[in-house]
């Protein structure tokens, strides 16, 4: 059986709030979350979350650090999770199929819209960002 590709999440915040999307279809409890997709062969998980980005919702990204990668407790899936700056563009629903809304949270609507505990390094990196 052939290995699932890792998901790559992209983690981009702005003015002191974090970009998330809720999808259409849920994965498990996870409604709302980063902009993320799958690791494409040949990608690296950096190139996979600007790409997904830019697919999902429109803005163009760069990737600035690996925040690290873990096996999601939902979803039992391999994420890497990657810091991002928004380099151009405005967010929204770039990819209608996949994706209902997209938001920028601040620390108080990210705790309520993703309300199970954070990758302990994306949330040092949210709890030194985040207003």
């Amino acid at each position: 059986m052939s290995e699932q590709p890792a998901i790559a999440a992209a983690v981009i915040v702005v003015d002191g709030r974090v970009l998330l999307i809720r999808r259409r279809v849920a994965e498990g409890t996870l409604s709302w979350q980063f902009p993320a997709g799958k690791v494409e062969a040949g990608e690296s998980g950096a190139a996979a979350a600007v790409r997904e980005v830019r697919e999902e919702t429109g803005l163009t990204v760069r990737a600035t650090a690996s925040l690290g990668e873990r096996i999601h407790p939902s979803t039992g899936r391999k994420l890497v999770y990657t810091a991002c700056d928004l380099m151009e563009g405005t967010a929204g629903v770039a990819a209608e199929r996949e994706v209902a809304e997209v938001a920028w949270c601040d620390r108080a609507a990210l705790v309520d819209k993703v309300p199970h505990p954070l990758f302990g390094p994306v949330k040092e990196y949210l709890d030194a960002n985040l207003s």
